[in-house]
């Protein structure tokens, strides 16, 4: 089978984010076993849903390599227990008229300075990925937070609490199998890309 190729989308614009950090890792740590290429969500503008559906270039650059992935895992920070507006907004653009994340296989993390992680963005971000216009296929039952995460990520970006690798890998071994089950769920995509298009 042919190594499997993904998207990991950085949910958020700040420079010296933890969760770019976090996909880092995790395109290293699993160089052997797929192919992750980190996308930013930077230099969109604001979402204001223009009446001719112009969708901006960069926009449709995004949506084209998402279509062309096996899946996508998205790292989200948590601010005031919710996603960042700029992720918001990128997914806002990325289901007005596209539909890239439509069936897709997605996986979703995060990291966080407090102890609780990202847990409530996370449930968040789920549900905006759950909605009639996006209609991604979340992975369940697989909230990966890393709290604390200043002291558990060394100045090479590399995750150094053993429990928290050994999920990881858990996960992203599921989330491999995920995406193979998904391949198989074919009959209600017609359906699903029909219904969004009445939206």
């Amino acid at each position: 089978m042919p190594m499997r190729k993904f998207i990991a989308l950085v949910g958020t614009n700040t420079t010296n984010s933890t969760n770019r950090k976090l996909l880092q890792y995790m395109q290293r740590h699993f160089a052997d076993q797929a192919e992750i290429e980190l996308m930013e969500v930077s230099g969109l503008p604001m979402f204001n849903k223009p009446r001719n559906m112009k969708v901006p270039d960069q926009a449709l650059a995004m949506a084209e390599k998402i279509e062309a992935s096996d899946g996508v895992i998205i790292s989200t920070p948590e601010y005031d227990h919710a996603v960042p507006a700029i992720l918001m907004n990128a997914l806002a653009w990325l289901s007005y008229g596209i539909q890239p994340l439509m069936d897709k296989p997605v996986m979703v993390v995060g990291a966080s300075f407090g102890a609780l992680g990202t847990s409530r963005a996370q449930g968040h971000l789920r549900q905006i990925l759950d909605s009639p216009e996006i209609r991604a296929r979340i992975m369940p039952s697989s909230e990966y937070r890393v709290g604390s995460v200043l002291k558990v990520l060394d100045e090479n970006g590399n995750l150094t609490d053993d429990k928290l690798v050994e999920h990881l890998d858990a996960l992203f071994a599921d989330f491999q199998r995920f995406v193979e089950i998904s391949d198989e769920l074919w009959h209600t995509a017609q359906f699903d890309k029909q219904n969004a298009t009445q939206a």
